[in-house]
C-alpha cells in the first residue's frame, strides 16, 4: 500500500458548468455542516468542506485514497439532492397563490430529494485537482482569480463563511481548516498588495450594469426597478442601482428588518418595502425585476410571467428578469414569454469582457503571492508528517523499557523491593528512554518555515523508519481506513 492521503477538490463551476447544471448540486449555507458530516462518513474521505455560491459548488477533501475517495464523492454527488431548509419551504409556501398541506410540501420535499444527476452527466462538467493543484486553486479563489469578475470581493467573504461554520459545527478537520485560513490570507494579501480589486465589479454590479445596457439609454433612470430578495446580494444591487442614478426601488422581502437595515444605509434612494406575499403585484408595476433569494423553487414561472401586464411601449414592452440566484428564480421558460426577457448569472459575462487584458496583468500580479502562501502550506503540511513517526517511536521504545522493565523486577523480586525503590528503578528506566530518544525526537521536529531544515527532518525521518521498521504511513492509513469502515458498519 503506496498511497499516502491526498488533498483534493471536486465540483463544478461556471467555467465547466451552465447553472442549469450548478443549481442541481447547491447545497444551502446552513446546510453545509450536514454534507460535511455525509462526506466524512463515506469509508476514504477524512476531512471535507463544502463550498457552494452561485457560481461553484466545489467539494474540498482529505482522502485516505484518491480513487476511491474520488468515486465515493462523484456518486455521494449524483445521489445529493438539492437540500432545502425551513426557511426555503416558508418561502415556497407564501409564494404560491394556493394552500398547501403538510403532505403536499413533503411530496415537493421528497421529489427535490431524489432529484440526483447521473454520474456519466456529472463526469461531462466535473474538474479535479489534487494536493498542490488543489491548494493553489483554492487560493486562487479566495483571491477572486477564478471568479466571473475577477477581482470580486464576495467569494472571500464566503471562504471566511466556510471557516466560521467548520467552526461552529465541529466539522473541519486539521488540514483543511489550515487550508482555508491560508487561503483567507492569500486573498487578503492579493487585495491588499495588487489593485486588483480596483474597479472590480460584482456579480451584483454586474447585474446592474447588465440591465442598464438592455434598457433604452433614454429610460434607465426612469424604469421601475423592482428588487426581490434583501440579502447580501440583494444588498449590493441596491447599492449599485443607487450609485448608477435610480432614485427609487421597491424590495419584496420575506421580514421587513432587513430592508429597513438597507434604507438606513442608503439615504440617497427612495427604498419601499413589500411583503413576499405581494410579490406579484410588485412585479406587475415593475419594469426591471432583480431577484436574489434562497429560493429553491422558481418564484416566477412561465404562467406567472404570462399573467403580468406588459410594460410601457418607451421600454419597449419587454420586462426585464435578472436572476443573479443559484438556484434559479425566474424559469427559463419565462424567455418564451414575448413580453418578458430573462438573464442569469452566466449572462453577465458579457459585462465583464471589458478591461480583460487590464484584469489578466493584474492576475499575474497576484500568483506570485498565491505561490509564496502555497508554499507557506505545503511546508507546513510536510512538518506534519513527522508526528506518526514520532508518536510510533515513542510508542515503540516505551514497549521495550516495560518489558526489560519487567523481566528486571521478576529476577529481584517483588519482595525484595520497597514501593520507594521499585518507583525509583521506573524512573530510571523511562529516564534513560528519555535521554535516547531526546536527540532522534529533536531532529523530526520542523515548523516547516526553513525548506532546507524541513528536507533534512523528513529524511531523518524515513532513515528512522527504516532503521525501526516502523512503516508510519501504510500503519497509519490502514488504521483509520478501518476505523471508518468498522464505524459504518457499526451504524449501519
Amino acid at each position: 500500500m503506496k498511497e499516502k492521503s491526498s488533498i483534493a477538490v471536486i465540483g463544478l463551476s461556471i467555467h465547466t458548468a451552465p447553472v442549469e447544471m450548478r443549481e442541481k448540486l447547491a447545497v444551502a449555507e446552513e446546510l453545509w455542516p450536514r454534507a460535511v458530516a455525509e462526506l466524512t462518513n463515506l469509508n476514504h474521505i477524512e476531512e471535507a468542506a463544502v463550498l457552494s455560491t452561485c457560481n461553484r459548488m466545489e467539494i474540498y477533501v482529505v482522502a485516505l485514497s484518491w480513487n476511491r475517495g474520488i468515486r465515493e464523492i462523484v456518486d455521494w454527488m449524483s445521489k445529493v439532492r438539492v437540500l432545502l431548509s425551513t426557511d426555503h419551504l416558508l418561502v415556497f409556501c407564501c409564494c404560491s397563490r394556493t394552500q398547501f398541506g403538510v403532505e403536499a410540501l413533503t411530496q415537493h420535499f421528497l421529489f427535490l430529494q431524489k432529484s440526483g444527476i447521473p454520474v456519466s452527466e456529472l463526469r461531462e462538467h466535473l474538474f479535479m485537482l489534487r494536493d498542490s493543484d488543489a491548494t493553489r486553486h483554492l487560493f486562487e479563489v479566495s483571491s477572486g482569480l477564478d471568479s466571473l469578475v475577477l477581482g470580486e470581493g464576495q467569494i472571500l467573504a464566503q471562504v471566511k463563511q466556510v471557516v466560521r461554520s467548520g467552526q461552529n459545527s465541529g466539522g473541519l478537520g486539521k488540514n483543511i481548516d489550515r487550508m482555508f485560513k491560508d487561503a483567507i490570507t492569500a486573498g487578503k494579501r492579493v487585495r491588499s498588495e495588487t489593485n486588483i480589486s480596483c474597479g472590480a465589479v460584482s456579480v451584483s454590479s454586474a447585474a446592474v450594469e447588465l440591465a442598464l445596457m438592455k434598457l433604452p439609454k433614454s429610460e434607465c433612470l426612469s424604469a421601475r426597478m423592482l428588487l426581490i430578495g434583501a440579502g447580501k446580494m440583494g444588498r449590493l444591487v441596491a447599492k449599485h442601482l443607487a450609485a448608477k442614478g435610480c432614485t427609487k426601488v421597491v424590495i419584496v422581502n420575506r421580514s421587513v428588518e432587513r430592508v429597513d437595515a438597507i434604507r438606513e444605509e442608503m439615504k440617497g434612494i427612495e427604498i419601499v418595502y413589500r411583503p413576499l406575499t405581494e410579490m406579484y403585484e410588485a412585479a406587475a408595476d415593475a419594469d426591471v425585476v432583480f431577484t436574489s433569494t434562497s429560493s429553491e423553487s422558481p418564484l416566477f414561472t412561465k404562467e406567472r410571467a404570462e399573467a403580468l401586464p406588459p410594460v410601457s411601449g418607451a421600454l419597449g414592452g419587454v420586462r426585464l428578469f435578472v436572476d443573479i440566484s443559484v438556484p434559479r428564480n425566474v424559469s427559463a421558460c419565462v424567455s418564451d414569454v414575448g413580453h418578458a426577457r430573462v438573464y442569469n448569472v452566466d449572462d453577465l459575462k458579457e459585462v465583464v469582457e471589458a478591461n480583460k487584458e487590464d484584469r489578466l496583468r493584474k492576475a499575474m500580479e497576484a500568483q506570485t503571492i498565491i505561490s509564496e502562501e502555497l508554499k507557506r502550506f505545503e511546508a507546513w503540511r510536510d512538518s506534519m508528517e513527522t508526528v506518526p513517526t514520532i508518536k510510533k517511536l515513542r510508542s515503540y521504545a516505551d514497549r521495550i523499557r516495560a518489558s526489560e522493565l519487567d523481566k528486571c523486577l521478576q529476577k529481584i523480586g517483588e519482595d525484595a523491593l520497597t514501593k520507594k525503590m521499585r518507583k525509583s528503578i521506573e524512573q530510571l528506566s523511562t529516564g534513560i528512554v528519555n535521554r535516547l530518544l531526546h536527540g532522534p525526537l529533536q531532529h523530526l521536529r520542523c515548523d516547516g518555515t526553513d525548506s532546507r531544515t524541513l528536507d533534512e527532518t523528513l529524511e531523518n525521518m524515513h532513515a528512522l523508519n527504516r532503521m525501526f521498521g516502523l512503516d508510519t504511513e501504510k500503519a497509519v492509513m490502514e488504521q483509520k481506513i478501518k476505523t471508518k469502515v468498522e464505524k459504518q458498519q457499526t451504524q449501519n
